[in-house]
């Protein structure tokens, strides 16, 4: 199967050696997405805004990959405080009308750039 790299304006610039994004086969596989803004560099602080946020920059990642949100399979959601799943669901849940994806989420020691959230998406195309 060929493999390919997807990388996006739209969404942050690895900080490391990783990729955005790989498309092999059917699927496409996003790297973890903190919340920062990919235009201002700006991290967001407000768990809501900071879920939104992550959950735009791995839209666009699919997007760019031919993909999108309706065609994930799963999604992993990092938490810097469990104590801020009920309002992570409020927001995730605006991003699937119908037939979420598969998820788990659960909370660790610490992100990178000390955000409050990072999420990564398996899709379909």
């Amino acid at each position: 199967m060929k493999r390919e790299i997807i990388s996006t304006t739209k969404a942050p610039s690895a900080i490391g050696p990783y990729s955005q994004g790989v498309k092999i086969g059917e699927l496409v596989y996003t790297s973890g997405q903190i919340p920062v803004n990919p235009a201002t560099g700006e991290m967001e602080t407000d768990i809501k805004k900071a879920t939104e946020r992550s959950m735009n920059n791995v839209k666009a990642i699919l997007e760019e990959a031919g993909t999108s949100l309706e065609n994930i399979i799963k999604t992993t959601i990092f938490l810097k405080d469990i104590n801020d799943f009920a309002a992570v669901n409020e927001v995730y849940a605006t991003f699937f009308s119908a037939n979420p994806p598969a998820r788990s989420c659960v909370e660790v020691g610490k992100l990178p750039k000390d955000a409050l959230i990072e999420i990564e998406a398996i899709a379909h195309l």
